[in-house]
């Protein structure tokens, strides 16, 4: 009966030792779990700040590639109607001589406000007639085409002149032509005519003085018939602006790609010389406290040596300005420090005012000070 209840009281008392150790895991384990979490927290703001300030710099880099492409890349390609008229209408006869050739005033500003052309790129205007293969025009032959810019004040800014003609086409082609696309001309799909293109300047360059904001035409053929007549004007370009134009993607990939890797290493060298700084102003913080703490401990408890290293040569480092000794602060001298078997150390002469002193706080000065308080070295014996 004693064994068995001796086994018991073991058993109890083996639970009661492995109970402690149990809460103590769980708490380590609980303390591990609140430590990861709280890691995982960090982690996880870290990666939405990361990802952020990546974006912010991805959409900046795409802006400002987007803003050096708008004022860098001038208009590639300007189209503007023509609208020919005559300034003379009462002519007595369509063949007689003296009516007006056709004319055209065209516009050249983007919506009516901003300039086409860019200063000091060179440009290709062109004037394309869709013209009807009628009995009228394949009489005219050669005719000339006449293009005069001007700027806003009305100063004229260049003329140019080129001639122009329907293609020649014999009576046989003509007969087969019509044949072979009769379906599409009754059905109204084709039109027998012809386009015409007059390239009236090949490199025009538009003057910073005098900018252009128009251009006047004139077709030398009073009886010239005309379906459509635009304005073509394309932009030569040539070096960076060549390549941005012919290859867009690219170029705006290697662009935004080159400002985001500018704008990252700008930040991560802003960063580190952040942290570098707040290092060296924590260490320098951290010197000088250490100092003070080094100097209070030495005021606040002198009659504990302090290794200070070995100062030779410090006797009487301080001197005694008010002269010698009097005997009344001799007897009021107390606690003098005894110097460690063994030891050369720094030790501070503590010395305590006179009652005189004491009564008269306003008469204490430096000198004072320099006579009661004193430096001196231990020499080994």
């Amino acid at each position: 009966m004693q064994s068995s209840t001796e086994e018991l009281n073991s058993e109890d008392s083996g639970v009661q030792d492995v109970g402690p150790q149990i809460r103590g895991l769980v708490v380590e384990i609980l303390e591990t779990m609140s430590d990861l979490l709280v890691w995982m927290r960090w982690k996880a703001v870290e990666m939405v700040i990361i990802i952020c300030v990546i974006l912010l710099v991805f959409w900046v880099a795409l802006f400002l590639y987007g803003s050096f492409y708008y004022s860098f890349m001038p208009t590639a390609n300007f189209v503007a109607p023509v609208n020919f008229f005559h300034s003379r209408t009462d002519c007595p006869s369509p063949h007689h001589p003296m009516c007006s050739f056709p004319m055209a005033n065209v516009s050249l500003l983007k919506n009516g406000k901003h300039q086409v052309m860019t200063y000091g790129q060179p440009y290709q205007i062109t004037l394309k007639l869709e013209m009807p293969e009628s009995p009228t025009n394949q009489q005219l032959g050669m005719f000339l085409v006449t293009i005069t810019p001007y700027s806003k004040a009305g100063q004229i800014i260049g003329v140019s002149s080129r001639s122009a003609m329907l293609h020649y086409r014999s009576s046989l082609l003509q007969t087969l032509g019509t044949l072979v696309f009769s379906p599409m001309f009754l059905s109204g799909m084709s039109e027998q005519k012809q386009s015409v293109t007059v390239e009236l300047f090949s490199e025009f360059k538009d003057d910073s003085y005098k900018p252009t904001v128009g251009a006047m035409l004139e077709i030398h053929a009073p009886n010239i018939q005309i379906y459509k007549a635009n304005l073509y004007i394309f932009a030569h370009f040539t070096g960076i602006r060549y390549l941005l134009y012919q290859f867009p993607l690219i170029s705006a990939l290697m662009g935004v790609m080159t400002n985001f890797t500018f704008l990252s290493l700008i930040i991560v060298l802003s960063f580190l010389q952040f942290n570098l700084n707040g290092r060296q102003f924590r260490r320098k913080a951290r010197m000088q406290q250490e100092e003070m703490d080094e100097i209070d401990d030495l005021f606040d408890d002198p009659s504990e040596p302090h290794d200070r290293g070995i100062i030779p040569d410090m006797e009487e480092s301080i001197p005694d300005v008010t002269g010698e000794d009097s005997d009344d602060s001799r007897e009021l001298t107390k606690d003098e420090p005894i110097c460690e078997d063994g030891n050369e150390e720094t030790i501070l002469r503590r010395r305590h005012l006179s009652q005189d002193s004491l009564q008269a706080p306003q008469v204490l000065t430096e000198t004072t000070d320099k006579n009661y308080y004193r430096v001196g070295v231990c020499s080994s014996s």
